[in-house]
């Protein structure tokens, strides 16, 4: 619930930032969202620079979520649609159908409060 949120506001937020204040003819900024749920390992990694990171099939899914979206929506795997449809079940979602997925195969997946996107296109 509060990743979608966080998406809904990202989006938003983007949206009514110009991508150049000096030249405001070349728009707004425009970004895309995907997001999956499932089991991460995490862990420091580094000394000198030590970063937190995620990893996992988890963090790899996601990734996929979001290089299949589309500018300013919200695109989710059928597990995190299931668990939206459950935390929060205002929330529309709205089935994209069965996409191939690289290194996955073929993935049910949804777009995520669709109404808003169209709206902030």
């Amino acid at each position: 619930k509060r990743i979608a949120e966080f998406a809904i506001d990202a989006i938003r937020v983007a949206n009514q930032t110009l991508v150049d204040k000096e030249d405001p003819t070349r728009g707004f900024v425009n970004i895309r969202v995907g997001f999956h749920s499932g089991p991460v390992v995490s862990n420091v990694v580094g000394s000198r620079n030590p970063r937190f990171c995620l990893f996992g099939d988890t963090v790899n899914t996601a990734s996929r979520m979001e290089s299949n979206s589309a500018a300013n929506r919200i695109h989710c795997s059928s597990a995190s649609a299931e668990l939206l449809k459950i935390q929060h079940p205002n929330l529309r979602l709205n089935p994209r159908g069965t996409i191939e997925v690289k290194g996955k195969g073929d993935m049910e997946t949804f777009w995520v409060n669709e109404d808003a996107a169209v709206q902030s296109q």
